[in-house]
């Protein structure tokens, strides 16, 4: 259920997850090629444990609300979807129940794209940073803050136990109207 809240951006209410994380062949994973940091972490639980691949870890947040996770680029790039692993089973009063989602082209000028509720997840949640309009299918940018407004039942800290970033796969052959769905025409496409 989604709904337009006063500021303009998307509000979406999201329940459950998905145990297994499935992706569509036309994205690509982003975030190795951003530099990750958080406001603040428990020791162990830092920044790394969102990128390791492992769902027994997490990362602990240490301190006040909002929590916060920044996503820089060296360059712009378009993003199109983040999944997040988050486990209420597990984690119960640390786990996220509102989450904002703000782009921009650094800290002096992010701006909020997407609020989503979480209602007791256990899984992959994935959030579309498409727009209302069918021609916003990405976001262009060269930073993404993930925040945590609020936890389930008055949580404090949170735990997020993973965060991929994708973004829609380029063209493998610049400049080419089409794409080539087969390794032979792609190998015969280029005149050497």
């Amino acid at each position: 259920m989604a709904t337009e809240s006063s500021e303009g951006e998307d509000e979406v209410k999201l329940t459950g997850g998905n145990q297994v994380l499935i992706v569509d062949d036309d994205l690509r994973e982003m975030g190795k090629k951003a530099a990750w940091s958080v406001s603040s972490c428990k020791t162990g639980n830092g920044v790394s444990s969102l990128r390791d691949d492992n769902l027994d870890t997490y990362w602990q947040s240490d301190g006040a609300q909002p929590h916060l996770v920044n996503i820089q680029f060296q360059k712009k790039v378009k993003l199109q979807l983040v999944v997040l692993y988050v486990d209420f089973k597990l984690d119960e009063s640390y786990t996220p129940s509102k989450i904002s989602i703000r782009a921009g082209d650094g800290f002096h000028n992010l701006k909020e794209i997407k609020t989503v509720e979480l209602d007791k997840p256990t899984g992959w949640v994935y959030i579309s940073l498409s727009g209302n309009d069918a021609r916003e299918t990405f976001v262009n940018t060269f930073m993404l803050q993930i925040s945590v407004l609020s936890n389930h039942l008055n949580g404090r800290d949170t735990h997020i136990r993973q965060i991929k970033v994708y973004g829609p796969r380029p063209n493998p052959i610049p400049h080419q109207p089409f794409e080539f769905t087969s390794r032979e025409f792609i190998t015969y496409s280029t005149i050497r």
